[in-house]
Order: C-alpha cells, then structure tokens, then sequence
C-alpha cells in the first residue's frame, strides 16, 4: 500500500518541502528512484547522484535542502541515514498491517521443536524448522527466523532478531592433548543473549567452557560470524560478516570490526575500538580509535618480495643502527 509524504512526516518528523499528499509506493536508492518513490542522501560526496535523480521525494540533511529542493521535494532531517533507517521500519510495520500481507503466522510453527523445558515467551516467534533446546529462553518479541537451534540452558533476551541458520550454543572448541591425540573438554557453560540483538544468518556463538558466553544489549553481528567459547562483547558492538573472535576475547561496548577481521583468543579489547576489515588482532587494545593491521594486496611476486624483506626489519634495523653509531664517530670532532 502506497504512503502519503503527510503521514511519513506526522509518524516521524522532519520538513517536508513539497506537497504532503504526494503518495510514495516504494524506498528506492537514488539512481534508480522514479516519480513515485523516496530515496536519501547521507554522504555528500554523492550529491551528483541528487541532481540527476527523478526520485519524487528525497531525504537529506540541512545542508542539501536548497539543491534538493531545487529538483523536486525532499524532507529535510538532522541525521538523513538515521531517518532512513526508522521510514523503513514504518514502512514495514504499514505493509505488515494491511490486508494484502494475509493472516499472521502461527506463534510458533508446526515443524518447530521446542523442548517441554524451554520457556517462549507468547509475544515471540518460532519460524520453520527451528530447534529450541532444554532449558533454553526466549524473551518478549524475539524472532526466531528459520532453522534457528538455540542450545540447551541458552538465554535470549527481547526483541532480538536471529536469522536463518543461526545456532546458539555448540560446544566451544576445546580439546585437551593426550598422547598425539585430543580428550574432549566438556563445555559446561551455556550462551546469554541480552535484548535488541541482531544476528545474521548461519552466525555462530559457542557455549562457554565453565562460565557463559556473553552478548550485550544491543549488539548486532552480521552473517556468518563466528564467536568462540567464553567471548565477552559489550553493548551496542557491530561486527560485520565473516569476523572470527575466539575463545575468551573481550571486546568493549560500541566498537565496530570489519568484515572478515579475525580477534584472537585472551584479547582485550577497550569501548570505542573500530578495527578496519580484514585486520588481525593479535594484542590488545587498551584505548579507543581506528585500528589496522593490513599489508596491502599487490601482484604476487612484488607481494613475495616485500614479504621477504619485511620479515628482514629486526636485523636491518640492527645494522642502520651499527652504521649510525660509525657515522656518529666519523663526524663527532
């Protein structure tokens, strides 16, 4: 069902510069928008893609009210990304209510099993072919999307959101050495979950070995993640895809880490730490600020090359400083 710019504008604010009943059938990016779709600008940087767009309504910041309103209407917001983010969420709660979208789905669906142990809470969901195991909870508005396992003694709080594929509460990945070959260490801890997470599809969060794995309010992981036994991470993290963290790092509240970056095991990582995708944490890190660890792709033999040298740096440096010292002499009267 299509939306007037009106009640875009009375759910969630904004200046609207242009006629409110102008009706919006869909979000679309701006390259691609047409007469009867709304689109936004955050970075300036893409402001060429503004000026050229047929999109009937755009979203931007203060900033770019005049050259947007120049082109057409536009509702002008603070933090355009962010207004962004809540009109999809309006736009979805609309869709969702309107006839077309049929009746709501059962609770909890018919090839879900959920142990007679396991507490779900009546305003959560349990989509398609979902395993929900003994002693595990579900808090309130939690959706479980399909083939969802939540381990057995697994907490997760409200209104969080997992994906296809994900499984909370495999065993940690802990083995003991005997004699060339490997003793089982049972994992007797379990995975806690707090409120407002998001976790992407076929991500995984391993149970801890003696104490719990922790996930914090708020914290979003995107698909195929991977979180090793006894992990801590703090409120309001986002890790994107593909990030390995193992067994017993801490990484802080509102830190970001790039796509496939990997944090090893022990590591401590401090609130307000951004590490730049693909970077490798291998120390701590006890102050917050943009961290990299990238040796930059090149052609395979200038890459071999530079390798070899870089491994030479510690005994390179020793021989500048044994020629410093004889030019020092050389040149001291």
């Amino acid at each position: 069902m299509p939306l007037r710019l009106g009640s875009i504008i009375e759910a969630l604010g904004g200046e609207l510069a242009g006629s409110p009943d102008s009706i919006i059938a869909a979000l679309t990016p701006l390259e691609s928008a047409g007469p009867n779709d709304l689109s936004f600008l955050s970075n300036p940087k893409y402001q060429h893609l503004l000026s050229a767009s047929k999109a009937g309504c755009v979203i931007v910041a203060p900033a770019m009210q005049s050259v947007a309103a120049a082109r057409g209407a536009c509702i002008v917001a603070d933090d355009p990304y962010l207004y962004f983010a809540r009109l999809t969420q309006f736009w979805k709660r609309h869709h969702a209510a309107t006839p077309q979208a049929g009746a709501q789905p059962p609770r909890i669906h018919p090839t879900a099993v959920v142990d007679a142990t396991a507490r779900v809470h009546p305003q959560s969901m349990i989509g398609p072919l979902c395993v929900v195991e003994r002693g595990a909870r579900i808090g309130a508005g939690t959706v479980l999307k399909s083939r969802v396992t939540v381990g057995e003694d697994c907490w997760v709080g409200d209104r969080c959101i997992l994906h296809s594929g994900v499984v909370i509460g495999a065993d940690g990945f802990g083995f003991a050495p005997n004699a060339g070959a490997w003793e089982k260490i049972e994992q007797l801890g379990a995975v806690r979950i707090g409120n407002d997470v998001e976790i992407g599809a076929n991500t995984c969060i391993d149970r801890g070995a003696l104490q719990d794995t922790l996930i914090e309010d708020g914290v979003k992981l995107d698909n195929l993640v991977q979180i090793g036994h006894n992990v801590r991470i703090g409120k309001h993290t986002a890790l994107a895809g593909c990030v390995g963290v193992a067994g017993s790092a801490t990484i802080g509240a509102h830190c970001t880490v790039g796509g496939a970056a990997v944090v090893l095991g022990h590591l401590s990582i401090a609130d307000h730490v951004h590490v730049s995708a693909a970077s490798v944490v291998m120390r701590s890190i006890p102050k917050p600020g943009q961290y990299s660890g990238i040796f930059p792709i090149d052609d395979n033999a200038t890459w071999e090359k530079n390798a070899a040298s870089l491994k030479q740096l510690h005994s390179l440096r020793d021989r500048i400083r044994v020629l410093e010292n004889i030019l020092k002499k050389l040149t001291t009267p």
